[in-house]
């Protein structure tokens, strides 16, 4: 199947259980109550996917908003977040932050280091996902994401020299089953179930994603 056609069929993405964008934008407005954005998409050129905006150098090809006011676009009614993919259905799939969530952001390697330890330890995790440029993004209540620098302190390491930072307000990020150029597709590490709706403050997950972050930045000069 060719991602890049148009029309609806192009909107399947393999692995998602046959949903279009569309029907998870809905989804994601319906059932977890969080806004979402259509943004820009891949187009075919010359044999090669690039992203609708024309940018040949952009850094997130079909993974951004398309316009500068994108903050006002992003809805959280299911009815408009229809019309909006119906109307371009291979648009990506955009999650403003700071709204219905903020998102902890770490390299693949300290999440996955993270995640284990805190699951044996049993901390309350919500959901979480992993881009195809291999970081990792953990939702955390609205607003607690800016205790993160204050409690990476606290804990000893220097927020500047751990690859360690939080998407809150003013920002967004790109939702499974996005894909972002041909590194491929946005995955949940950790689905949103009916078990994870209540996110988790930031506290309760800084400690073990601090230290992950700063093993990772030791060995990364070792």
């Amino acid at each position: 199947m060719n991602d890049t056609t148009t029309g609806t069929e192009a909107a399947q993405i393999p692995g998602q259980r046959g949903e279009t964008l569309l029907d998870t934008a809905v989804r994601y407005a319906e059932q977890r109550h969080w806004d979402v954005l259509s943004g820009t998409w891949l187009v075919a050129k010359e044999g090669v996917e690039r992203c609708s905006c024309a940018d040949t150098r952009c850094s997130a090809p079909g993974a951004h908003p398309t316009r500068p006011d994108w903050a006002a676009q992003a809805t959280g009614s299911a009815v408009v977040a229809r019309a909006q993919w119906s109307e371009q259905p291979t648009a990506s799939v955009l999650l403003p932050t700071g709204r219905a969530f903020d998102a902890v952001d770490v390299p693949e390697t300290a999440g996955f280091l993270a995640l284990a330890r805190m699951e044996r330890m049993e901390v309350t995790l919500g959901p979480v996902t992993r881009t195809p440029d291999r970081r990792m993004q953990f939702f955390v209540l609205p607003g607690t994401g800016a205790k993160v620098p204050f409690l990476v302190r606290r804990l000893g390491w220097d927020p500047a020299a751990i690859d360690l930072t939080v998407r809150g307000e003013g920002g967004f990020l790109a939702a499974p089953p996005t894909r972002v150029g041909a590194g491929g597709a946005v995955q949940w590490v950790r689905r949103p179930t009916a078990a994870n709706r209540w996110l988790p403050d930031a506290d309760e997950l800084t400690g073990p994603l601090a230290y992950a972050c700063g093993q990772e930045t030791r060995d990364r000069r070792a």
